[in-house]
């Protein structure tokens, strides 16, 4: 954690366990309170590379689906245009490609009708 972020580990200890000098303690405690502090703590974000807390993101789902269900009872949602932008993902910024989005299908025929569609012959 020292090597990742001293800085945030210092804001840290001083947050939580009102110590200034972490050099001043054993090791062992140290790494004892270092793996005391909670997940969505300067050095633990850092750590996880999150960029928000689990309360953060079950909020803007919350949000997200609320908005969606909002929009599926439109005129717009009815016509599948307008779907309104995702808050998580402008939270998050944009995590997944194109590459890596997963499809589904509903029977063998529908995964080989695509397979052709997006390779252009046959299996």
């Amino acid at each position: 954690m020292i090597n990742v972020d001293e800085e945030a580990l210092i804001c840290d200890f001083a947050e939580t366990y009102h110590i200034y000098d972490y050099k001043s303690l054993p090791l062992g405690t140290v790494g004892t309170f270092a793996c005391g502090l909670r997940a969505d703590s300067r050095i633990g974000m850092k750590m996880s590379n999150s960029k928000i807390t689990t309360d953060q993101t079950l909020l803007a789902l919350i949000a997200d689906n609320t908005r969606a269900i909002a929009w599926l009872n439109s005129k717009d949602g009815a016509k599948g245009i307008n779907r309104p932008k995702s808050l998580l993902e402008s939270m998050i910024g944009d995590m997944e490609t194109q590459d890596s989005i997963m499809e589904t299908f509903n029977c063998g025929q529908d995964f080989d009708d695509q397979w052709i569609r997006l390779t252009g012959g046959e299996k």
